[in-house]
């Protein structure tokens, strides 16, 4: 099982460009829908948690997803399989990079290579706000995070702290119980 979760966030890192939130709908693919190690609902609630930790986002969702499933083993090998194919591409650029960094092609490429990261970016992003049953009503909490940090310069802590102590009156106060 270890060896497998290696190998799957291996996988996982070594097939996505734009970061960690461009691997969500690869990591859910693989994770929730293929070896159904967790639920959708604990993907989403892991994704919270991952975005609200420090760190890099990929290697924090893979070793929660680890730990849940074979503790301190399963959370280092899922980190090391996530961590590992961005260490190697990175070291053979490295070593190489000074040959191309003026070359035009390579420039065209990363070029080329931004917008489609920008949609890699998005399409999760509208997945997990359906997810989360963010309407039409509920908009305003993300957009109004995102213009305080973006256009009033608010520190992201302070949004995340806002939206905690919100979820939270929300859950005790307003919100029915079922």
């Amino acid at each position: 099982m270890l060896f497998e979760l290696a190998k799957t966030f291996f996988k996982i890192g070594m097939f996505t460009l734009g970061g960690g939130y461009a691997m969500i709908p690869i990591i859910e693919t693989e994770v929730v829908d293929k070896h159904q190690w967790v639920s959708k609902e604990e993907f989403l609630d892991l994704i919270a948690i991952a975005q609200s930790c420090p760190g890099v986002f990929a290697i924090n969702i893979s070793t929660f997803i680890g730990y849940k499933l074979r503790k301190k083993a399963g959370a280092v090998s899922c980190a090391i399989g996530t961590a590992l194919p961005s260490f190697l591409i990175i070291l053979a650029i490295a070593m190489f990079f000074r040959q191309f960094q003026d070359n035009p092609v390579v420039a065209a490429i990363f070029r080329g290579i931004r917008p489609a990261v920008v949609a890699l970016i998005a399409v999760p992003t509208f997945n997990l706000a359906r997810s989360a049953k963010i309407s039409l009503v509920n908009c305003w909490i993300p957009i109004g995070g995102a213009v305080a940090i973006w256009l009033l310069g608010v520190s992201p802590i302070f949004i995340i702290l806002a939206a905690g102590i919100g979820g939270y009156v929300y859950g005790q106060l307003i919100k029915p119980t079922e």
